[in-house]
């Protein structure tokens, strides 16, 4: 069982907090650049989407749409094929990440911090550091990329039917799975002899 923190040991570490957090804003304050940069801002597992909510509000409540001009928690939109069925839905690019385009300065920096949901700047542990535009151009490509993920219940010792590609309309034997691929191996019978192929799940039908 752990041990539980004293009083004194708990006021300690407030206190270590605060000191690590005016160093912070002291140094944001001394070497700032007056400029538009993004910056990652890590947050708590699963509060993406409520610090872009939270922040917009305070940007909004204390007038900093001058100074903190996006807020973005990049999503691609992945299509499923389970049994059949076909469904969309949203995936996280980048779980647990928040991107906020800014001109860092004491008082932005204390606004985003201090959001409900935020951890941390992602820097060094006094001043937060911008990312290069190449890295979020990246992130921002794959949001806007659509991917597709099959899943398929099958496995080894299953017969299939093959829908597409040079062995269409063979029937084949699973000899290995690779899901997270969407891919496996199978044996088709070509002119008496098994021959092994490799297929993607959205060239076959289990039968």
């Amino acid at each position: 069982m752990a041990k539980e923190k004293s009083m004194k040991e708990q006021l300690d570490e407030d206190k270590l907090q605060e000191k690590l957090e005016e160093e912070q804003k002291a140094e944001v304050k001394k070497s700032a650049a007056k400029e538009k940069r993004w910056y990652i801002v890590h947050t708590y597992s699963g509060y993406e989407n409520k610090v872009k909510v939270n922040l917009e509000k305070m940007i909004e409540n204390q007038n900093l749409g001058d100074r903190i001009f996006r807020v973005e928690v990049p999503q691609k939109t992945v299509t499923q094929i389970k049994g059949g069925k076909k469904t969309e839905k949203e995936e996280k690019v980048f779980p647990g990440y928040v991107l906020v385009e800014m001109i860092m300065d004491e008082e932005t920096w204390y606004v985003v911090r201090h959001t409900t949901g935020v951890a941390k700047f992602v820097g060094s542990a006094k001043r937060p550091i911008p990312a290069k535009d190449a890295e979020i151009k990246k992130i921002i490509n794959r949001s806007s990329s659509q991917t597709q993920k099959i899943e398929l219940d099958v496995k080894v010792g299953d017969k299939v039917k093959i829908t597409s590609g040079p062995f269409a309309e063979f029937i084949a034997d699973i000899i290995e799975t690779y899901p997270d691929k969407a891919k496996l191996r199978a044996n088709v019978s070509i002119f008496g002899r098994e021959t092994p192929v490799e297929l993607e799940y959205k060239q076959i039908q289990k039968l």
